[in-house]
């Protein structure tokens, strides 16, 4: 049986103020932009509330005892311990929950986040993933 372990103090931190940015920059530029856009202004409003963001992430994986540099790129990484895949689509490809599944194994991360902002609503563009 697979037991729950709950999300750090840390962990729920970040998670809210991923999902109070997303709101915030969905509230002030709406659907409709290049991801980049989002990503950048997304960034600024996490480090506005003091949680360390970073953009466009390498992350090296270690496959059959050999590490690759040429990893994962991660869209945004937030205080080491959340990881977020930023979309600006139509549809949500299945696949990209998949991606934030493995992400998410490949770094010992347990929380992440896929954020799609071309939705008329946030909320229904956000996606929470916990291991």
């Amino acid at each position: 049986m697979n037991t729950f372990k709950p999300l750090t103090e840390a962990e729920e931190r970040a998670g809210k103020a991923i999902v109070d940015s997303a709101y915030t920059v969905h509230k002030n530029l709406g659907p409709g932009l290049l991801e980049k856009v989002y990503e950048v202004c997304f960034v600024h409003e996490l480090r506005k509330r003091g949680i360390e963001a970073e953009r466009q992430i390498d992350i090296p994986i270690e496959y059959d005892g050999i590490v690759f540099d040429e990893g994962l790129r991660l869209d945004v990484l937030v205080e080491n311990i959340a990881i977020c895949e930023l979309k600006a689509v139509d549809q949500v490809n299945p696949v990209w929950q998949a991606q934030v599944l493995s992400h998410l194994k490949l770094t010992n991360i347990r929380l992440g986040y896929l954020i799609n902002f071309n939705v008329p609503i946030i909320k229904q563009g956000i996606q929470r993933f916990i291991l």
